[in-house]
């Protein structure tokens, strides 16, 4: 699983370079960041977690009892049922798309807003094919086959690397986010069908139907309505996110869309990949209430291990070399320096609650294995709540009170987002101990990861610091209030990264091994081979 959604974010970091190569924070590239986050919300609402946490556990726990048969009518009906549900809803996203344009990013004006209504349009159809690609998942998750689920956004990311490549030199901006939308729709059916063969292969018989008859189609849909209102509920806080961004200017929707991706990657690479393996084997645990609960105890220990040594890192990373991680990732055509220290500055604020995020995953699975879907909806909500109420002090009111730059705003989305996390995580994790008993790290390991990670972040720190004064570098000049007197890096960003990252990666992993942190004997074992 990890090795899928590796790949498949590498394609999409790709991506997101060559976009930000011919669209850097324009308003077409605003609007494109924007047009996206509207039928992603049907994507998310149905998609992969609604159907990793309602259908996966049923039906793996039928597999687990021999009973294929029943198996493949309930994959069947959730097929047919769930057709039907996106496709009406995607029809009336399409027709309601000047309202949900007037919700989502209320700040855009005039040639923004006509433009964002035009992509929404092109791009609703396309995420109903990704939620119907988030059945397969469950499919053949349940099968343990991970990685072909995981890996078949990469052709989702290369439909639209060909359009920018194919029409990005010659195309005006206006017209290449056009085309891309298009593009975007047909990597959607691509990714669905590249999945669809191997689905029909595990399934004995296959026959789409339209019926909650069957008591584990109704059990799948029991779980199905609190999850989709929880799911509902987080993607609130993606709507507040972006209308907040909105509120600030259009180029602070688009630098929140690049540093968003960027902080996804660690939650998609270890929070998600560590949650969605486990899920499975949780939901299958046999034995008597206290067999059960110490085995979900071991898996959510390890989880958690396994996320906090490679998501800990992440955050430092984030907080004090992410120019050079921006830079090296977007750093090349129209998006220039002073963007590139912009989404810095998003990104330091998103490393507030990166582990919280990445762990309150794992605590939720623990829940929907144990069917309770319940419980992760009330605290999601809150956490929601809370997010709105402190972005829109934060992002819209403070900036002016202090008498700082408005775009500075932006920090204030990604920081608060990050705080809500840690109170979501905090109440999951103490009901899950009255569960199944108490779970977590401990501080020894957690001061051995910060410690580590800080030292190494901070002697990469200065290789770059270094690496700016010998060759002479002068401050920069860049036009724009976050330039002003920062020195810009004269290599080529990539290459800086690559210096500067590949330093603090390899001193991260030389200072957990010396510190005998048992995930870097694991990582070393599996690499010692190669």
């Amino acid at each position: 699983m990890g090795a899928g959604i590796a790949l498949s974010r590498i394609i999409g970091v790709v991506r997101e370079t060559i976009f930000a190569h011919y669209l850097g924070n324009s308003v077409p590239a605003a609007a494109f960041k924007a047009a996206i986050r509207i039928p992603n919300f049907l994507q998310n609402l149905f998609g992969e977690g609604v159907l990793s946490a309602s259908f996966i556990p049923v039906y793996a726990e039928l597999i687990g009892k021999g009973e294929r048969q029943e198996a493949d009518r309930l994959a069947g009906a959730v097929f047919g049922i769930l057709s039907l549900l996106t496709s009406t809803v995607a029809l009336a996203g399409v027709l309601g798309t000047p309202l949900l344009i007037d919700l989502f990013a209320p700040g855009f004006e005039g040639e923004a807003r006509a433009l964002t209504i035009q992509l929404v349009r092109i791009l609703f159809p396309g995420c109903a094919f990704l939620v119907m690609s988030a059945w397969c998942l469950g499919i053949l998750n349940s099968h343990r086959r991970f990685f072909i689920s995981y890996a078949a956004p990469v052709i989702w990311s290369a439909a639209q690397i060909a359009v920018l490549l194919g029409a990005g030199p010659r195309t005006s901006e206006g017209r290449l986010v056009e085309y891309l939308a298009y593009g975007m729709v047909a990597g959607s059916v691509l990714q669905f069908a590249i999945q669809l063969l191997p689905v029909l292969r595990l399934l004995g018989s296959f026959q789409p139907a339209i019926s909650a008859a069957r008591a584990s189609v109704r059990q799948v849909f029991r779980g199905f309505g609190p999850i989709v209102l929880g799911r509902g509920v987080v993607q609130i806080s993606a709507w507040v996110d972006t209308a907040y961004a909105s509120l600030i200017s259009a180029r602070a929707v688009a630098a929140l869309s690049y540093a968003q991706n960027l902080s996804l990657l660690p939650v998609s690479l270890f929070g998600m990949a560590v949650s969605a393996s486990q899920l499975p084997a949780m939901s299958q645990a046999r034995g008597t209430p206290e067999e059960i609960a110490a085995q979900l105890r071991a898996r959510v220990n390890q989880g958690l291990a396994r996320i906090a040594f490679f998501v800990v890192p992440s955050s430092a990373a984030f907080l004090l070399l992410g120019d050079v991680v921006a830079g090296a990732v977007y750093q090349t055509g129209r998006f220039t320096f002073s963007d590139t220290r912009y989404v810095w500055y998003l990104l330091a604020g998103s490393a507030v609650g990166l582990l919280a995020t990445t762990s309150g995953r794992l605590y939720a699975s623990t829940f929907y294995a144990l069917k309770d879907t319940r419980t992760p909806l009330y605290f999601a909500g809150l956490r929601v709540l809370l997010t709105a109420a402190l972005a829109y002090l934060s992002a819209v009111r403070l900036p002016s009170a202090l008498g700082i730059p408005r775009e500075l705003g932006g920090v204030g989305i990604t920081a608060t987002t990050g705080m809500a996390a840690w109170l979501e995580f905090l109440l999951l994790r103490r009901v899950a101990h009255r569960r199944i008993g108490k779970t977590g790290l401990g501080l020894k390991r957690l001061l051995a990861l910060w410690a580590s990670s800080l030292v190494a972040a901070a002697i990469a720190l200065g290789l770059k610091l270094l690496l700016a004064r010998q060759l002479g570098v002068p401050a920069a000049d860049t036009g724009h209030w976050e330039g002003a007197a920062l020195a810009a890096p004269s290599l080529p960003p990539v290459l800086t990264g690559i210096l500067v990252l590949g330093t603090y990666g390899a001193l991260y992993f030389a200072l957990t091994a010396v510190l005998r942190v048992p995930e870097s004997a694991i990582v070393f074992r599996r690499l010692k081979p190669r």
